[in-house]
């Protein structure tokens, strides 16, 4: 799934990234996790079934939440933690605790993933710290060696034999260790944030339809840790702050309709300045206004176009999960394109790849950026779609048979086993025609179709989809802000509660044009693995047919009382 909203301006650079080089390999915290790592990995080798590989990470992180609504501070917090995660592997590059069940194996569950984050203390108490490593490699070791033995004693072992895919690549390690990360206090200053998001909330006091405002800060100062018994050590910074505004309005029929406003950028400095972020407000309180007496929107099938970010949410759905690796090797998975490297999946207009390198993109920063993905592979580039045709995957080191090494793509939230997983997707055309042709094109198909109208989709706030084999692989994408085109030449019209629904491969063949424009769409994308930040460049595109359906309904019941003023 795919949350996040569309970023509308240009943010300053991070103030503090530095290239990627050694800057020094004298971090306190490392030296315990090395010292503790290679103590216990020398001790389990002693036993009758011994693991080949154990990692830790831990992710040393201070963060500040800050919440409004109506014009008043609701929350104001600061805090710092130090989590830990372990991965325990027993058996061989070759078959281990993790090997995929079979189909015919499916009552068979070993445990998988872990015991999850343990809390660590966040002073260097070496002690302290290696009680905890000590405990966290005992549960998962016990639980690794639990899985490994029924994996191993089951009917799946025999299936595997001569499988050529490993369940773990074999991958050259990496030493990177960033320099030291300045306190959250240095570039946030809370007591002025506070009055900026009373600021931001209070334009909803204006309106007495609006029954919901709220703007939430998240400021926040990552050190992430990777060592690994292969000899990898990782430590990476990352900063991040989020401002996301959300208002509703109570419909003349009851329903409640939402609106979403969010920004990124790596440091507080990077966002808008506040009467750019005023304007943006002021818009979502006249568009909430407008939406109040719009038109609920009926089931449709029909041509439209679908505005970048959307786009971009569009292809993150139907055809980024589609091209995780990982799900190829699954067998209750759909495996869209298992079959389909080297033959065209796209139009051949159309360019797509990932690149997790990108910390800016045409001015705006992405927060799908990384040095080294969770399994401590070096971020790249891969080129997934070249002229319509499908040339790679999203790998992990989670080898398949013809992909035997990851591409930077093993990612995961902490606490949860790292799978590959998307980054910064960027979609390309070499045929770009303008916005304004595009809705010429929409215009005529509604005419060769009979519709009075098409769809303009304009802002989204995310989506979903299915690819396992047990249920339809299908789509859902949930719009903000659409608008029928009539093919008379009317004014277009705002409609409400539409959701945009498919399956992937019929909506794969309608795309007939995209845009000379494009956009990014920031966001988080939850899967097996987690909440993963990630990024959707794409340019617009006209669809010669969608569907759509009635989004859920969310009713409440006439107000007894009137709204508070804020005159009073």
């Amino acid at each position: 799934m795919f949350s996040g909203h569309l970023i509308p301006y240009v943010f300053s650079f991070f103030l503090f990234s530095l290239p990627a080089f050694v800057y020094g390999q004298d971090d306190s915290l490392m030296i315990i996790l090395e010292s503790e790592l290679n103590r216990e990995f020398k001790e389990l080798k002693k036993a009758p079934i011994a693991p080949y590989y154990i990692v830790y990470y831990v992710d040393d992180i201070e963060y500040a939440t800050l919440s409004a609504s109506f014009g008043s501070l609701i929350q104001s917090a600061t805090n710092k933690n130090r989590i830990l995660a372990t991965r325990v592997r027993v058996g061989d590059y070759q078959f281990d605790n993790t090997h995929p069940v079979s189909l015919r194996e499916s009552n068979l569950m070993p445990p998988q993933g872990g015991m999850g984050p343990v809390m660590l203390p966040f002073e260097n108490n070496a002690v302290a710290i290696q009680f905890g490593l000590w405990q966290s490699t005992q549960n998962e070791y016990r639980q690794a060696l639990e899985a490994f033995k029924i994996l191993r004693n089951s009917a799946a072992r025999r299936d595997s034999v001569s499988s050529p895919a490993a369940d773990f690549s074999k991958e050259e390690p990496s030493v990177f260790i960033d320099q030291p990360l300045p306190e959250l206090s240095t570039y946030f200053d809370q007591k002025a944030w506070e009055e900026k998001v009373k600021k931001y909330s209070a334009p909803f006091l204006k309106n007495p339809d609006l029954i919901e405002s709220d703007v939430n800060l998240r400021v926040s100062g990552e050190r992430k840790y990777f060592i690994s018994t292969e000899g990898t050590k990782i430590i990476q910074n990352f900063t991040s702050a989020y401002i996301n505004i959300s208002g509703s309005v109570r419909a003349n029929d009851g329903d409640i309709v939402p609106m979403n406003l969010s920004y990124f950028a790596p440091l507080p400095s990077g966002f808008p300045p506040d009467d750019q972020i005023l304007k943006d407000v002021e818009k979502m309180v006249e568009l909430l206004t407008q939406l109040k007496n719009a038109p609920l929107a009926e089931p449709y099938s029909g041509p439209a176009i679908l505005l970048a970010q959307t786009a971009g949410v569009f292809f993150h759905e139907i055809f980024g999960h589609r091209i995780e690796g990982h799900r190829l090797k699954n067998e209750f998975d759909g495996q869209t394109f298992k079959s389909r490297l080297n033959e065209p999946v796209l139009p051949k207009t159309l360019n797509v790849y990932f690149d997790p390198t990108l910390s800016v993109i045409d001015g705006k920063p992405v927060n799908g950026f990384y040095r080294y993905d969770d399994e401590g592979v070096k971020s790249r580039r891969v080129n997934v779609v070249e002229n319509g045709v499908l040339k790679s995957f999203l790998m992990s080191r989670t080898p398949l048979e013809k992909l035997v090494h990851s591409n930077g793509h093993g990612r995961a939230a902490l606490g949860a086993s790292p799978v590959s997983r998307q980054s910064n997707l960027v979609v390309e055309t070499s045929k770009a025609v303008s916005l304004g042709e595009m809705r010429k094109m929409l215009v005529k198909e509604c005419r060769k179709q009979g519709k009075p109208y098409g769809y303009f989709f304009k802002e989204v706030v995310g989506g979903f989809t299915v690819t396992d084999r047990y249920n339809p692989n299908a789509f859902n994408i949930f719009p903000t802000v659409v608008y029928r085109i009539y093919a008379d030449g009317r004014q277009d019209e705002l409609v409400r509660g539409v959701d945009m629904i498919g399956t992937p491969l019929a909506m794969f063949a309608e795309i007939q044009a995209a845009a000379n424009d494009h956009d990014t769409f920031i966001g988080f994308c939850g899967a097996e693995s987690g909440s993963v930040p990630v990024s959707a460049t794409a340019p617009s595109l006209f669809v010669r047919r969608i569907e759509t359906q009635k989004k859920p309904r969310q009713h409440q019941e006439t107000t007894l009382l009137s709204r508070p003023s804020s005159n009073h």
